[in-house]
């Protein structure tokens, strides 16, 4: 497994990889919108903070990422994918660790992510990777929600964690 600092180029791969790597929760449509979430301009403006694993030179995994330009001691992910044929396998948690280490070594302490209130994998992932759950304005599942986070009936839910 080979893994890297993403580069625009690796765009088209991460774009055509998402509505497969999801299809299993998604609906085709839906799978193909959640592409979108990932532009060119995270890896043409943050393609040092975000990475790439390759196995034999196929995507097998990214983390999309970036240190706030707002807020010195934070950093956030974005977007985070693994190859279904990967997972299990530590590549996820070998993303989050690249990112984690670069991120305190610039000097941030605090690391946030978000998920949909429905996607309960993704909850349990990051409570396993140390993330604690941010207080919402209301509970689903018995998980806080911030409701319209992402817009109009797009509920999120916001995860920390310190990492210094």
């Amino acid at each position: 497994m080979d893994i890297r600092h993403a580069k625009p180029s690796d765009h088209s791969a991460i774009k055509d990889a998402i509505p497969q790597w999801w299809s299993g929760s998604r609906t085709p449509a839906q799978a193909r919108e959640l592409s979108l979430l990932v532009p060119p301009l995270f890896l043409q403006h943050f393609g040092s903070t975000s990475w790439v694993a390759e196995d034999g030179g196929t995507l097998a995994g990214f983390l999309i990422g970036f240190h706030s330009a707002d807020h010195g001691d934070q950093a956030y992910i974005h977007f985070v994918g693994v190859d279904p044929a990967h997972r299990g396998q530590g590549v996820g948690r070998h993303l989050y660790d690249l990112f984690f280490t670069q991120a305190r070594d610039a000097g941030r302490s605090v690391v946030k992510a978000i998920t949909s209130p429905r996607n309960t994998a993704s909850i349990r992932y990051h409570a396993a990777l140390g993330f604690v759950l941010q207080p919402g304005d209301k509970e689903v599942g018995g998980v806080p929600v911030h409701t319209d986070y992402d817009g109009p009936g797009e509920d999120r839910v916001c995860f920390i964690r310190r990492i210094a």
